[in-house]
């Protein structure tokens, strides 16, 4: 066999062998996580419930949910081990300066993003004044006037047996 037979294994063996590496070591970094936690920690389950660890045994931590609330977890449905300020920061509220944000900050709405900080704002709120009012009533002279042609149209189109829109067959 030449070497360039072998070549394409010798690559797919290489990169099965950093795959597997990489993911042993995340391994090894959550089960080091889950071993240094210690009763009055914050932390966070798999499942996005944040609680409070009471009491860690070995393939177990009893975590307090709510003030007098207490559940038996698995160590390894807890997702990540909160310090102390992220853990105020998020159950309690609790604004911390000191906090470091790993991503982008994430506005609540689009205004921030649209930088049209002068622009007029639409009220699109309904209003009780006398101009909507004169405008809904030319609306309304409109909207009387143009269907009565409409539905004399449609009269002498469709036959006498037809069924209107919603209508069915049976009696």
């Amino acid at each position: 066999m030449s070497l360039v037979t072998l070549l394409p294994f010798i690559v797919l063996i290489g990169a099965m062998f950093l795959m597997t590496r990489s993911a042993k070591k995340k391994q090894q970094a959550a089960a080091q996580m889950r071993n240094e936690m210690q009763p009055g920690t914050g932390v966070r389950t798999i499942g996005g419930m944040y609680a409070t660890v009471k009491e860690v045994h070995d393939d177990t931590v009893l975590l307090e949910v709510a003030p007098g609330v207490h559940a038996v977890y698995a160590k390894n449905s807890i997702g990540a081990v909160l310090t102390d300020a992220e853990y105020n920061h998020i159950v309690h509220g609790d604004e911390e300066e000191d906090i470091e944000v790993d991503g982008a900050v994430v506005p609540d709405d689009a205004s921030s993003l649209t930088g049209d900080d002068d622009a007029a704002k639409i009220d699109l709120g309904k209003k009780d004044g006398p101009d909507d009012a004169e405008a809904d009533t030319t609306a309304d002279v409109k909207a009387d006037a143009e269907p009565a042609t409409v539905d004399a149209d449609a009269a002498k189109a469709e036959p006498k047996d037809a069924k209107a829109d919603g209508e069915s067959g049976a009696k």
